[in-house]
């Protein structure tokens, strides 16, 4: 039986987390972990999701726990998740890792304990959008350098920190790879006044925040006289977080390394 660690359990996706982690057999909750200082320290984790009384109380700091698991799954912020994968690499645990909003910094600062701690780390978590990348990645071969424009639209709920979303980047990078193009260079993220017209090589952005919207993205690929769209749509967290504790499962047995949504769907 593995046991899970779920980072930020008051959240959204915290409450969505306890709920999904409760589904898997071959799972057991075992630590919750909240913000130094919160009032929810010492509630009990399963009444904070509406699950009823589970036995586990919220912790401060995955410190607090950190023998208490072996799998922890963390959407929280960057720095937060630099810190929680130091400290799994010095215990001997492992991680998966929803944060988005990483600078180029960070990620390095991220890769570099692909030699140190097993741990999956995607921008996206659920399987529909890991197998619209599989799917972006044969449209650009087929499409990218045959006169068609690429743009990429994502939408999300008005409390979003960052943007574009990790998985409108992501969506970029699939694109941008299979096409031999540089991400950096050729991205265009916005437009705006007297910008000119659109180059043959950019690969633009647009991004929308309102509302409740969980999360949508769709990739253009235009020319003159037809338009293909590939788009995922989120309707619930609860794809997110089944996408992460099916990640958890298979984590369990694997070696230090850094893994991805590809290699949990079996992709590769």
């Amino acid at each position: 039986m593995t046991r899970i660690a779920i980072m930020g359990v008051a959240g959204r996706m915290g409450r969505t987390l306890v709920e999904a982690v409760g589904a898997v057999d071959e799972l057991t909750l075992a630590a919750g972990v909240v913000e130094a200082g919160s009032s929810l320290t010492g509630v009990d984790i399963g009444e904070l999701a509406g699950q009823g009384r589970l036995g586990v109380l919220a912790s401060e700091g995955l410190a607090t726990v950190i023998d208490e698991f072996d799998v922890v799954i963390d959407f929280t912020a960057p720095q937060v998740t630099l810190e929680n994968l130091a400290l799994c690499a010095e215990h001997g645990k492992r991680m998966v890792i929803g944060t988005t909003g990483f600078s180029p910094e960070q990620l390095v600062q991220l890769d570099s304990y692909r030699e140190s701690v097993p741990f999956v780390f995607a921008a996206n978590m659920s399987s529909g959008v890991n197998l619209t990348l599989k799917l972006l990645e044969t449209a650009a071969r087929a499409l990218g350098d045959a006169g068609y424009d690429i743009e990429i639209i994502e939408a999300h709920h008005r409390h979003k920190v960052d943007a574009p979303s990790g998985t409108a980047l992501a969506m970029g990078e699939v694109v941008a790879h299979a096409i031999g193009r540089d991400l950096e260079t050729h991205g265009v993220f916005a437009r705006e006044g007297q910008c000119g017209p659109r180059t043959d090589k950019e690969i633009g952005f647009a991004t929308v925040r309102a509302g409740d919207i969980v999360g949508e993205h769709t990739v253009m690929f235009a020319t003159e006289g037809e338009r293909i769209e590939i788009t995922h749509k989120a309707s619930s967290r609860m794809t997110f977080a089944k996408g992460a504790v099916r990640a958890a499962g298979w984590l369990a047995g694997r070696e230090v390394g850094r893994y991805d949504m590809q290699d949990v769907l079996g992709l590769k």
